[in-house]
Protein backbone atom coordinates (compact mmCIF):
# COMPACT_ATOMS: atom_id res chain seq x y z
CA UNK A 1 0.00 0.00 0.00
CA UNK A 2 2.09 3.29 -1.00
CA UNK A 3 1.19 6.19 0.54
CA UNK A 4 0.91 8.30 -3.06
CA UNK A 5 -2.46 5.49 -3.77
CA UNK A 6 -6.25 5.42 -3.22
CA UNK A 7 -5.96 2.99 -0.82
CA UNK A 8 -3.81 4.46 1.62
CA UNK A 9 -6.10 7.75 1.04
CA UNK A 10 -9.06 5.62 2.25
CA UNK A 11 -6.85 3.21 4.39
CA UNK A 12 -5.36 6.36 6.97
CA UNK A 13 -8.40 8.63 7.77
CA UNK A 14 -10.33 5.57 8.43
CA UNK A 15 -7.70 4.34 10.98
CA UNK A 16 -6.66 8.02 12.36
CA UNK A 17 -10.74 8.74 12.81
CA UNK A 18 -11.19 5.65 14.89
CA UNK A 19 -7.78 5.49 16.89
CA UNK A 20 -8.58 9.12 18.08
CA UNK A 21 -12.83 7.64 18.76
CA UNK A 22 -11.77 4.70 20.50
CA UNK A 23 -11.19 4.14 24.02
CA UNK A 24 -7.67 4.59 25.27
CA UNK A 25 -7.45 0.66 25.87
CA UNK A 26 -8.29 -0.47 22.67
CA UNK A 27 -6.30 2.38 21.01
CA UNK A 28 -2.77 0.14 21.52
CA UNK A 29 -4.48 -2.69 19.38
CA UNK A 30 -6.28 -0.95 16.91
CA UNK A 31 -3.15 0.49 15.75
CA UNK A 32 -1.28 -3.09 15.57
CA UNK A 33 -4.45 -4.38 13.37
CA UNK A 34 -4.19 -1.58 11.44
CA UNK A 35 -0.24 -1.88 11.04
CA UNK A 36 -0.29 -5.47 10.48
CA UNK A 37 -3.19 -5.03 7.28
CA UNK A 38 -0.58 -2.23 6.48
CA UNK A 39 2.03 -4.40 5.91
CA UNK A 40 0.20 -7.39 4.57
CA UNK A 41 -1.18 -5.69 1.96
CA UNK A 42 2.34 -5.87 0.29
CA UNK A 43 2.53 -9.75 1.05
CA UNK A 44 0.86 -11.66 3.67
CA UNK A 45 3.28 -14.55 3.29
CA UNK A 46 6.02 -11.88 5.03
CA UNK A 47 4.11 -11.25 8.02
CA UNK A 48 5.67 -14.16 9.48
CA UNK A 49 8.99 -12.45 9.69
CA UNK A 50 8.09 -9.68 11.03
CA UNK A 51 6.20 -11.50 13.64
CA UNK A 52 9.52 -13.58 14.16
CA UNK A 53 11.65 -10.50 14.59
CA UNK A 54 9.19 -9.43 17.01
CA UNK A 55 8.88 -12.43 19.15
CA UNK A 56 12.77 -12.60 19.28
CA UNK A 57 13.67 -9.52 20.09
CA UNK A 58 10.56 -9.30 22.62
CA UNK A 59 11.81 -12.67 24.59
CA UNK A 60 15.33 -11.54 23.99
CA UNK A 61 15.23 -8.04 25.93
CA UNK A 62 13.03 -10.10 28.93
CA UNK A 63 15.64 -12.01 29.08
CA UNK A 64 18.18 -9.52 29.02
CA UNK A 65 16.64 -7.65 31.37
CA UNK A 66 16.14 -10.61 33.98
CA UNK A 67 19.52 -12.20 33.98
CA UNK A 68 21.94 -12.18 36.67
CA UNK A 69 25.21 -11.58 35.26
CA UNK A 70 26.68 -9.94 32.64
CA UNK A 71 27.80 -13.44 30.50
CA UNK A 72 23.98 -13.63 30.31
CA UNK A 73 23.49 -10.28 29.08
CA UNK A 74 25.63 -10.91 26.32
CA UNK A 75 24.31 -14.48 25.70
CA UNK A 76 20.77 -13.49 25.16
CA UNK A 77 21.66 -10.62 23.19
CA UNK A 78 23.58 -12.26 21.02
CA UNK A 79 21.42 -14.98 20.23
CA UNK A 80 18.75 -11.74 19.50
CA UNK A 81 21.30 -10.53 17.36
CA UNK A 82 22.35 -13.20 15.39
CA UNK A 83 18.65 -14.46 15.02
CA UNK A 84 17.71 -11.22 13.55
CA UNK A 85 20.73 -10.78 11.50
CA UNK A 86 20.41 -14.25 10.07
CA UNK A 87 17.13 -13.68 8.87
CA UNK A 88 18.05 -10.55 7.02
CA UNK A 89 20.94 -11.83 6.16
CA UNK A 90 18.95 -15.18 4.06
CA UNK A 91 16.49 -13.05 2.35
CA UNK A 92 18.64 -9.83 1.70
CA UNK A 93 22.52 -11.38 1.15
CA UNK A 94 22.87 -14.68 0.81
CA UNK A 95 22.52 -14.59 -3.43
CA UNK A 96 24.94 -11.63 -3.27
CA UNK A 97 27.01 -14.01 -1.09
CA UNK A 98 26.66 -17.47 -3.42
CA UNK A 99 27.43 -15.15 -6.10
CA UNK A 100 30.68 -13.90 -4.56
CA UNK A 101 31.77 -17.29 -3.75
CA UNK A 102 30.78 -18.60 -7.37
CA UNK A 103 32.88 -16.58 -8.56
CA UNK A 104 35.61 -17.11 -6.63
CA UNK A 105 35.58 -20.84 -7.24
CA UNK A 106 34.80 -19.96 -11.05
CA UNK A 107 38.52 -18.64 -11.18
CA UNK A 108 39.37 -21.80 -9.88
CA UNK A 109 37.81 -23.62 -12.41
CA UNK A 110 36.12 -25.19 -9.43
CA UNK A 111 32.95 -24.72 -10.40
CA UNK A 112 29.44 -22.45 -9.48
CA UNK A 113 26.91 -22.72 -6.46
CA UNK A 114 23.82 -21.80 -8.00
CA UNK A 115 21.13 -19.95 -5.45
CA UNK A 116 18.13 -22.58 -4.84
CA UNK A 117 15.88 -19.97 -3.30
CA UNK A 118 14.43 -16.69 -5.53
CA UNK A 119 12.53 -14.77 -2.78
CA UNK A 120 11.28 -11.55 -3.04
CA UNK A 121 12.88 -8.78 -1.08
CA UNK A 122 10.54 -8.54 2.21
CA UNK A 123 9.50 -4.61 2.12
CA UNK A 124 11.11 -2.60 4.92
CA UNK A 125 12.90 -5.76 6.56
CA UNK A 126 16.15 -3.69 7.20
CA UNK A 127 14.68 -1.00 9.22
CA UNK A 128 11.91 -2.88 11.48
CA UNK A 129 14.87 -5.60 11.67
CA UNK A 130 17.53 -2.56 12.95
CA UNK A 131 14.61 -0.44 15.00
CA UNK A 132 14.46 -4.31 16.99
CA UNK A 133 17.61 -5.03 17.32
CA UNK A 134 18.32 -1.35 18.64
CA UNK A 135 15.75 -2.05 21.22
CA UNK A 136 17.69 -5.08 22.61
CA UNK A 137 21.46 -3.21 22.33
CA UNK A 138 19.16 -0.17 24.40
CA UNK A 139 17.97 -3.25 27.10
CA UNK A 140 21.69 -4.61 27.03
CA UNK A 141 22.84 -1.17 28.15
CA UNK A 142 20.52 -0.35 30.53
CA UNK A 143 19.02 2.70 28.49
CA UNK A 144 15.39 1.54 28.79
CA UNK A 145 13.58 -1.58 30.75
CA UNK A 146 12.25 -4.48 28.80
CA UNK A 147 8.94 -4.05 27.87
CA UNK A 148 6.46 -6.80 29.15
CA UNK A 149 3.65 -5.67 27.46
CA UNK A 150 3.39 -7.76 24.13
CA UNK A 151 1.12 -5.79 21.90
CA UNK A 152 2.86 -2.42 23.12
CA UNK A 153 6.04 -3.84 22.10
CA UNK A 154 4.71 -5.09 18.60
CA UNK A 155 3.47 -1.83 17.71
CA UNK A 156 6.68 -0.23 18.28
CA UNK A 157 8.01 -2.57 16.00
CA UNK A 158 5.62 -2.45 13.52
CA UNK A 159 4.39 1.00 13.29
CA UNK A 160 2.83 1.96 10.08
CA UNK A 161 3.71 4.87 9.13
CA UNK A 162 7.49 4.26 9.52
CA UNK A 163 7.25 0.48 9.15
CA UNK A 164 8.80 0.21 5.67
CA UNK A 165 11.28 3.20 5.41
CA UNK A 166 11.71 4.56 8.39
CA UNK A 167 12.84 6.61 10.44
CA UNK A 168 14.49 3.99 12.29
CA UNK A 169 12.59 4.41 15.41
CA UNK A 170 14.90 4.32 19.47
CA UNK A 171 12.90 2.64 22.15
CA UNK A 172 13.46 5.77 23.86
CA UNK A 173 11.23 7.94 21.70
CA UNK A 174 8.53 6.18 20.21
CA UNK A 175 7.96 3.13 22.62
CA UNK A 176 7.81 5.59 25.32
CA UNK A 177 5.28 7.62 23.62
CA UNK A 178 2.64 3.88 23.02
CA UNK A 179 3.16 3.52 26.44
CA UNK A 180 1.42 7.11 27.47
CA UNK A 181 -1.63 6.25 25.02
CA UNK A 182 -3.27 5.37 28.31
CA UNK A 183 -1.85 7.48 30.21
CA UNK A 184 -2.56 10.77 28.92
CA UNK A 185 -4.14 12.38 25.81
CA UNK A 186 -0.97 13.08 22.83
CA UNK A 187 -3.16 14.02 20.12
CA UNK A 188 -4.16 17.85 19.38
CA UNK A 189 -5.01 20.30 16.90
CA UNK A 190 -1.70 21.45 16.27
CA UNK A 191 -0.47 17.76 15.51
CA UNK A 192 -2.43 17.27 13.46
CA UNK A 193 -2.09 20.25 11.44
CA UNK A 194 0.87 20.45 11.53
CA UNK A 195 0.87 17.06 10.12
CA UNK A 196 -1.81 17.31 7.34
CA UNK A 197 0.88 20.23 6.35
CA UNK A 198 4.05 17.66 6.59
CA UNK A 199 1.67 14.99 4.49
CA UNK A 200 1.04 17.36 1.71
CA UNK A 201 4.62 18.10 1.19
CA UNK A 202 5.53 14.99 1.49
CA UNK A 203 3.09 13.95 -1.67
CA UNK A 204 4.30 17.11 -3.62
CA UNK A 205 7.81 16.18 -2.93
CA UNK A 206 7.14 12.83 -4.55
CA UNK A 207 4.77 12.88 -7.10
CA UNK A 208 5.60 16.54 -8.52
CA UNK A 209 9.39 16.56 -7.73
CA UNK A 210 10.60 12.96 -7.59
CA UNK A 211 8.82 10.69 -9.79
CA UNK A 212 8.93 13.62 -12.50
CA UNK A 213 12.56 13.71 -12.58
CA UNK A 214 12.73 10.33 -12.49
CA UNK A 215 11.46 9.96 -16.01
CA UNK A 216 14.65 12.44 -17.08
CA UNK A 217 17.44 10.10 -15.13
CA UNK A 218 15.74 6.60 -15.81
CA UNK A 219 16.38 7.53 -19.82
CA UNK A 220 19.94 8.34 -19.42
CA UNK A 221 20.76 5.84 -17.22
CA UNK A 222 19.11 3.11 -19.80
CA UNK A 223 21.14 5.00 -22.23
CA UNK A 224 24.71 5.86 -21.25
CA UNK A 225 26.55 4.80 -24.22
CA UNK A 226 24.83 7.57 -26.10
CA UNK A 227 24.97 10.16 -23.60
CA UNK A 228 27.74 13.39 -22.72
CA UNK A 229 28.80 15.17 -20.17
CA UNK A 230 25.88 17.19 -20.32
CA UNK A 231 23.41 14.03 -20.03
CA UNK A 232 25.63 12.39 -17.93
CA UNK A 233 26.24 15.45 -15.23
CA UNK A 234 21.74 16.46 -15.63
CA UNK A 235 21.74 12.44 -14.97
CA UNK A 236 23.64 12.80 -11.98
CA UNK A 237 22.07 15.63 -10.76
CA UNK A 238 18.65 14.45 -11.65
CA UNK A 239 18.97 11.63 -9.28
CA UNK A 240 20.57 13.76 -6.46
CA UNK A 241 17.41 15.57 -6.25
CA UNK A 242 15.22 12.36 -7.34
CA UNK A 243 16.57 10.16 -4.13
CA UNK A 244 16.07 13.50 -1.55
CA UNK A 245 12.57 14.39 -3.06
CA UNK A 246 11.85 10.60 -2.94
CA UNK A 247 13.08 9.57 0.58
CA UNK A 248 12.23 12.71 2.06
CA UNK A 249 8.69 12.87 0.69
CA UNK A 250 8.29 9.35 2.32
CA UNK A 251 9.51 10.35 5.75
CA UNK A 252 7.56 13.50 5.64
CA UNK A 253 4.22 11.70 5.07
CA UNK A 254 5.34 9.08 7.93
CA UNK A 255 6.20 12.30 10.40
CA UNK A 256 2.88 13.96 9.32
CA UNK A 257 0.78 10.53 9.48
CA UNK A 258 2.48 9.90 12.70
CA UNK A 259 1.58 13.57 13.70
CA UNK A 260 -2.08 13.64 12.92
CA UNK A 261 -2.83 10.84 15.44
CA UNK A 262 -0.39 12.54 18.36
CA UNK A 263 3.21 10.67 18.12
CA UNK A 264 6.74 12.59 17.32
CA UNK A 265 9.11 10.58 15.17
CA UNK A 266 11.85 11.67 14.64
CA UNK A 267 13.27 14.07 12.07
CA UNK A 268 15.06 11.94 8.96
CA UNK A 269 16.32 15.36 6.61
CA UNK A 270 17.32 18.43 7.81
CA UNK A 271 18.76 20.63 4.65
CA UNK A 272 21.31 17.78 3.47
CA UNK A 273 22.30 19.77 0.14
CA UNK A 274 22.89 23.09 2.65
CA UNK A 275 25.98 20.88 4.35
CA UNK A 276 29.26 22.72 4.55
CA UNK A 277 31.13 18.99 4.53
CA UNK A 278 30.75 15.60 4.54
CA UNK A 279 30.14 14.89 7.96
CA UNK A 280 27.78 17.96 8.22
CA UNK A 281 25.75 16.16 5.42
CA UNK A 282 25.51 12.65 7.10
CA UNK A 283 23.63 14.93 10.36
CA UNK A 284 21.63 15.76 8.09
CA UNK A 285 21.19 13.07 5.88
CA UNK A 286 18.93 10.09 6.48
CA UNK A 287 19.39 11.02 10.04
CA UNK A 288 18.12 8.12 11.71
CA UNK A 289 20.00 5.03 10.13
CA UNK A 290 22.96 7.66 10.12
CA UNK A 291 22.58 8.07 14.16
CA UNK A 292 21.86 4.25 14.58
CA UNK A 293 25.19 3.29 12.89
CA UNK A 294 26.92 5.75 15.17
CA UNK A 295 25.78 4.38 18.36
CA UNK A 296 25.70 0.86 17.72
CA UNK A 297 28.29 0.51 15.31
CA UNK A 298 31.07 3.54 15.40
CA UNK A 299 31.13 4.35 18.76
CA UNK A 300 31.40 0.15 19.75
CA UNK A 301 33.94 -0.02 17.43
CA UNK A 302 36.20 2.57 19.65
CA UNK A 303 34.86 5.83 17.58
CA UNK A 304 37.71 7.81 17.83
CA UNK A 305 38.56 7.28 21.10
CA UNK A 306 41.86 5.07 20.43
CA UNK A 307 44.05 7.36 18.09
CA UNK A 308 43.87 9.06 14.45
CA UNK A 309 44.44 5.37 12.41
CA UNK A 310 42.02 3.61 14.67
CA UNK A 311 39.24 6.36 13.76
CA UNK A 312 39.63 6.73 10.89
CA UNK A 313 39.45 2.78 10.09
CA UNK A 314 36.18 3.05 11.88
CA UNK A 315 34.89 5.56 10.04
CA UNK A 316 35.33 3.79 6.21
CA UNK A 317 34.34 0.33 8.29
CA UNK A 318 31.48 1.83 9.54
CA UNK A 319 29.92 3.62 5.87
CA UNK A 320 30.99 0.02 3.98
CA UNK A 321 28.59 -1.21 6.52
CA UNK A 322 26.28 1.21 5.39
CA UNK A 323 26.45 1.01 2.08
CA UNK A 324 25.94 -2.91 2.41
CA UNK A 325 22.98 -2.00 4.32
CA UNK A 326 21.39 -0.25 1.65
CA UNK A 327 21.78 -3.14 -0.69
CA UNK A 328 23.54 -6.38 -1.73
CA UNK A 329 25.87 -5.04 -4.19
CA UNK A 330 29.31 -4.16 -4.69
CA UNK A 331 28.25 -0.69 -5.97
CA UNK A 332 26.39 0.07 -2.79
CA UNK A 333 29.88 -0.90 -0.96
CA UNK A 334 31.81 1.83 -3.27
CA UNK A 335 29.28 4.32 -2.65
CA UNK A 336 29.58 3.99 0.99
CA UNK A 337 33.34 3.22 0.79
CA UNK A 338 33.44 6.58 -1.31
CA UNK A 339 31.39 8.85 2.00
CA UNK A 340 33.98 6.84 4.38
CA UNK A 341 37.23 8.07 2.46
CA UNK A 342 35.49 11.67 1.71
CA UNK A 343 35.63 12.24 5.77
CA UNK A 344 39.26 10.56 6.13
CA UNK A 345 40.91 12.75 3.56
CA UNK A 346 38.56 15.80 4.32
CA UNK A 347 40.08 15.12 7.95
CA UNK A 348 43.99 14.86 7.09
CA UNK A 349 44.10 17.99 4.90
CA UNK A 350 42.54 19.88 7.54
CA UNK A 351 45.26 21.69 8.59
CA UNK A 352 46.50 21.93 5.47
CA UNK A 353 43.73 24.06 4.03
CA UNK A 354 43.54 25.94 7.13
CA UNK A 355 47.03 27.55 6.19
CA UNK A 356 45.72 27.97 2.59
CA UNK A 357 43.21 30.09 4.06
CA UNK A 358 45.22 31.78 6.04
CA UNK A 359 46.97 32.57 3.79
CA UNK A 360 45.17 33.79 0.61
CA UNK A 361 42.94 35.31 3.57
CA UNK A 362 39.73 34.01 3.33
CA UNK A 363 37.16 34.90 5.21
CA UNK A 364 35.22 31.92 6.68
CA UNK A 365 32.04 33.60 8.17
CA UNK A 366 31.48 35.33 4.32
CA UNK A 367 28.42 34.07 2.40
CA UNK A 368 30.88 33.46 -0.09
CA UNK A 369 33.20 30.87 1.31
CA UNK A 370 29.94 28.67 2.75
CA UNK A 371 28.50 28.72 -0.57
CA UNK A 372 31.78 27.62 -2.20
CA UNK A 373 31.80 24.61 0.81
CA UNK A 374 28.02 23.70 0.21
CA UNK A 375 29.02 23.33 -3.72
CA UNK A 376 31.93 21.32 -3.24
CA UNK A 377 30.24 19.54 -1.28
CA UNK A 378 26.92 18.63 -3.35
CA UNK A 379 29.62 17.77 -5.90
CA UNK A 380 30.89 15.05 -3.78
CA UNK A 381 28.07 13.69 -2.86
CA UNK A 382 26.38 13.81 -6.38
CA UNK A 383 29.44 11.60 -7.86
CA UNK A 384 29.21 9.06 -5.51
CA UNK A 385 25.29 8.64 -5.95
CA UNK A 386 26.30 7.66 -9.45
CA UNK A 387 27.50 4.42 -7.70
CA UNK A 388 23.96 4.35 -5.86
CA UNK A 389 21.88 4.78 -9.06
CA UNK A 390 23.93 2.66 -11.07
CA UNK A 391 22.76 -1.35 -11.59
CA UNK A 392 26.32 -2.19 -11.70
CA UNK A 393 29.90 -1.18 -10.95
CA UNK A 394 30.75 -1.63 -14.94
CA UNK A 395 27.69 0.99 -15.49
CA UNK A 396 28.74 3.38 -12.82
CA UNK A 397 32.36 3.65 -14.14
CA UNK A 398 30.86 3.49 -17.91
CA UNK A 399 28.92 6.25 -16.77
CA UNK A 400 31.46 8.54 -15.14
CA UNK A 401 33.49 7.70 -18.48
CA UNK A 402 31.04 9.20 -20.64
CA UNK A 403 31.34 12.29 -18.29
CA UNK A 404 34.69 12.75 -18.57
CA UNK A 405 35.30 11.81 -21.77
CA UNK A 406 32.55 12.99 -24.03
CA UNK A 407 32.24 16.48 -24.06
CA UNK A 408 29.18 18.15 -25.93
CA UNK A 409 28.49 21.67 -24.01
CA UNK A 410 26.37 22.44 -27.28
CA UNK A 411 23.62 20.27 -25.54
CA UNK A 412 23.18 22.90 -23.15
CA UNK A 413 21.49 25.25 -25.94
CA UNK A 414 20.14 22.62 -28.75
CA UNK A 415 17.21 21.87 -26.72
CA UNK A 416 18.72 18.20 -27.14
CA UNK A 417 18.26 17.53 -23.31
CA UNK A 418 14.26 17.95 -23.87
CA UNK A 419 15.16 14.37 -25.57
CA UNK A 420 15.24 12.60 -22.50
CA UNK A 421 11.36 11.94 -21.44
CA UNK A 422 10.54 15.24 -20.25
CA UNK A 423 9.52 18.08 -22.64
CA UNK A 424 9.40 21.92 -22.48
CA UNK A 425 6.33 21.88 -20.77
CA UNK A 426 7.42 19.02 -17.82
CA UNK A 427 10.93 21.20 -17.51
CA UNK A 428 8.78 24.51 -16.56
CA UNK A 429 6.91 22.58 -14.28
CA UNK A 430 9.62 20.99 -13.03
CA UNK A 431 12.04 23.95 -12.24
CA UNK A 432 8.60 25.76 -10.81
CA UNK A 433 8.27 22.93 -8.52
CA UNK A 434 12.40 22.94 -7.58
CA UNK A 435 12.17 26.66 -7.00
CA UNK A 436 9.46 25.81 -3.83
CA UNK A 437 11.67 23.39 -2.82
CA UNK A 438 14.54 25.51 -2.58
CA UNK A 439 12.21 28.26 -0.54
CA UNK A 440 11.11 25.70 2.13
CA UNK A 441 14.40 23.99 2.56
CA UNK A 442 15.36 28.13 3.38
CA UNK A 443 12.59 28.43 5.50
CA UNK A 444 13.94 25.01 7.21
CA UNK A 445 17.33 26.09 7.11
CA UNK A 446 17.20 29.63 8.40
CA UNK A 447 13.76 28.76 11.22
CA UNK A 448 14.69 25.63 12.00
CA UNK A 449 11.16 24.17 11.91
CA UNK A 450 9.35 21.79 9.75
CA UNK A 451 7.31 22.97 6.69
CA UNK A 452 4.22 21.66 9.14
CA UNK A 453 5.09 23.19 12.20
CA UNK A 454 5.96 26.84 9.92
CA UNK A 455 2.43 26.31 8.46
CA UNK A 456 0.76 26.06 11.91
CA UNK A 457 2.43 29.00 13.17
CA UNK A 458 1.18 31.20 10.40
CA UNK A 459 -2.36 32.68 9.95
CA UNK A 460 -5.15 30.33 9.11
CA UNK A 461 -6.12 31.92 6.21
CA UNK A 462 -2.28 32.23 4.27
CA UNK A 463 -2.18 28.55 5.75
CA UNK A 464 -5.14 27.06 4.15
CA UNK A 465 -4.55 28.67 1.08
CA UNK A 466 -0.96 27.17 0.70
CA UNK A 467 -2.89 23.79 1.62
CA UNK A 468 -5.19 24.02 -1.11
CA UNK A 469 -2.52 24.75 -3.79
CA UNK A 470 -0.32 21.93 -2.60
CA UNK A 471 -3.76 19.54 -3.42
CA UNK A 472 -4.41 21.31 -6.92
CA UNK A 473 -0.45 21.04 -7.48
CA UNK A 474 -0.48 17.54 -6.45
CA UNK A 475 -3.72 16.45 -8.86
CA UNK A 476 -2.72 18.50 -11.61
CA UNK A 477 0.87 18.33 -12.11
CA UNK A 478 1.60 14.95 -9.84
CA UNK A 479 2.95 11.89 -12.23
CA UNK A 480 0.12 9.13 -12.18
CA UNK A 481 -2.10 7.68 -14.14
CA UNK A 482 -2.63 4.40 -16.16
CA UNK A 483 -0.03 5.76 -18.69
CA UNK A 484 2.28 6.31 -15.90
CA UNK A 485 4.16 3.49 -13.81
CA UNK A 486 4.38 5.78 -10.14
CA UNK A 487 7.18 3.92 -9.11
CA UNK A 488 7.21 2.56 -5.03
CA UNK A 489 9.47 4.55 -3.30
CA UNK A 490 13.16 4.46 -3.70
CA UNK A 491 13.99 3.17 0.00
CA UNK A 492 11.15 0.46 -0.16
CA UNK A 493 13.97 -1.78 -1.68
CA UNK A 494 16.62 -1.11 0.90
Amino acid sequence: MLFNSIPFLIFFPIVAGLYLLLPKKIKPIWLLVASYYFYMSWNYKYVVLILFTTLVTYAAGILIGKAGSAAKKKAFLAAGLVLNFGLLFFFKYFGFFLENVSRILSVFKIGVIDNPFDFLLPVGISFYTFQAVGYCIDVYRGDIKAERNFIRYALFVSFFPQLVAGPIERSKNLLSQINEIGEKKTASYEKAVSGFGMMLWGLFLKMVVADRVSIMVDEIFKNIYRIGTVEAVFGAAGFSLQIYADFAGYSAIAIGAASVMGFELMENFNTPYFATSIADFWHRWHISLSTWFRDYVYIPLGGNRKGKARKYLNIFVTFLVSGLWHGASWSFVIWGGLHGLYQIIGDLLKPAREKTGKFLGLNKDTAGYKVGQILLTDLLVGFAWIFFRASSVKQAFDYIGRMFTRFNPWSIFDESLLNWGLDYREMLILLFAILLLVIVSIIRYKKGVNIGTFLYEQDMIFRWVVFVLLIISIIVFGEYGTDFDSGKFIYFDF
